[in-house]
């Protein structure tokens, strides 16, 4: 963590709200992503974004080491998502479930082959363990650097590629089926 951060956090747990605001540009979008790679829906990891960060606010004075900050809130984001995720209802299926697609038939167009693919991809990231989710996700889809994915999750450098490079196996092996079909 920069210096210039952990004085932000220091200033924050000190009560001076520009600085707490500050926290929240540096790490809305991490949170955001983290609730995001756990529902898979965009309000409600929204929603989870705001309730984190009202909740890490009315309780900043128990942290004791500004240095966990970030794991603290992330602790915070992802025990939210888990409350959101358990309290969901199953979804009903579309009326159109029952029908099986010809797969000789041709496709109308481009677009749906590659909406097709990201669908995949979001269905085999969302079946990897929640840490090697977060770290893709984080890494991939949001561009984090590794020091800061490190930071924010409470890692080493040497955890944080293993569970890169376990979880991009595993989706290569889950996509492989896909990408040799197109």
């Amino acid at each position: 963590m920069d210096s210039d951060t952990l004085t932000t956090i220091g200033e924050a747990l000190a009560g001076d709200q520009g600085a707490f605001e500050m926290l929240i540009r540096t790490y809305s979008r991490a949170v955001f992503s983290h609730a995001y790679s756990v529902l898979r829906q965009r309000e409600e990891a929204e929603d989870v974004v705001q309730e984190t960060f009202l909740k890490a606010y009315k309780s900043l004075r128990r942290i004791r080491e500004p240095e966990k900050f970030p794991q603290w809130l992330f602790s915070i984001a992802r025990n939210r998502a888990r409350d959101v995720l358990r309290k969901r209802r199953p979804l009903p299926l579309p009326e159109d479930a029952g029908e099986i697609e010809d797969p000789g038939a041709e496709k109308p167009d481009r677009h749906l082959e590659g909406e097709e693919l990201h669908q995949r991809v979001h269905s085999a990231l969302s079946s990897l363990p929640e840490h090697h989710r977060l770290a893709i996700t984080l890494r991939f889809l949001d561009g984090m650097d590794c020091g800061r994915i490190e930071e924010t999750m409470g890692l080493t450098n040497g955890a944080l590629r293993g569970i890169l490079g376990r979880g991009l196996g595993t989706l290569r092996k889950a996509l492989k089926p896909a990408m040799e079909g197109s």
